[in-house]
């Protein structure tokens, strides 16, 4: 044995996929599933529906890859980018019918669920808002307490999780870039989206390092169980390769969460 060879590490890399609609397709989830270690299917309120539910989660346990609910916003013109104000027993009774189908679908594909991570203006909502972060946090452990909840690293959703005794995976993210006070930067913004080569640099860094450059150009630490790549990205194939090899490349291997078997 080579004393000198660097051990292997390994990152869960995950994507948010099932997000086509009736005729419409979305994404590239047949090429993207085998690339990833765990993906988040949309749960129907802001898109996919149960046809795609159920397709997507027979291809990831085709792959063997782990299957997460991914509910957000009842808002399906809007793709669940839109801030949404709902009382707290409505954005329970969602997140929980959410959850649900998944789960269905899981166990006829012959599988379960392992997670759960809010979409879109939830997620960020989630990230910022106590209140909304423990109304889902709530919501999962009703579903199912061993479930891990995945939110944005270091922030409001995960503290919730925490306190709703839920286990928690950080997210960061290879395609997006970040603001200084480590938020996502609005997609309505300027350079919100990473082209492959950037994101899949922002990857190795995240996790060799913990750090990515905000806007400013500051560098920001960032925690990460797992990274995120986005399907619905025109791009997201390449970079989902790009982030793939350079991960490689650094030395990691593509793997789901061990504590989260």
């Amino acid at each position: 044995m080579n004393a000198s060879r660097k051990p292997i590490r390994s990152i869960d890399l995950n994507a948010d996929v099932g997000e086509s609609l009736g005729p419409w397709p979305m994404g590239v989830d047949a090429a993207l599933i085998p690339l990833v270690s765990s993906v988040n299917i949309a749960c129907g309120a802001h898109a996919g529906d149960p046809a795609t539910i159920l397709r997507t989660a027979v291809l990831a346990a085709k792959h063997r890859v782990a299957i997460g609910a991914h509910p957000g916003y009842p808002d399906l013109i809007g793709f669940g980018r839109r801030d949404l104000e709902m009382t707290a027993a409505d954005l329970r009774a969602s997140v929980i019918v959410q959850v649900g189908a998944v789960e269905a679908a899981a166990r006829v594909a012959g599988t379960v669920i392992r997670h759960v991570k809010p979409h879109g203006a939830l997620y960020n909502r989630s990230a910022r808002d106590p209140v909304v972060a423990a109304t889902i946090a709530g919501a999962v452990r009703e579903v199912g307490p061993a479930l891990t909840l995945v939110g944005l690293a270091g922030s409001a959703s995960i503290a919730a999780a925490r306190t709703a005794k839920l286990t928690v995976a950080d997210e960061a993210f290879a395609d997006r870039r970040y603001e200084p006070d480590g938020s996502l930067r609005s997609r309505l913004l300027p350079g919100a989206m990473l082209e492959p080569g950037d994101a899949a640099a922002q990857a190795v860094s995240i996790a060799n390092d913990s750090t990515v450059s905000a806007s400013d150009g500051s560098s920001l630490s960032v925690k990460a169980d797992t990274i995120c790549i986005h399907s619905d990205s025109p791009a997201a194939l390449e970079i989902a390769r790009a982030v793939v090899d350079a991960l490689g490349s650094a030395g990691f291997r593509i793997a789901h969460r061990a504590g989260d078997a």
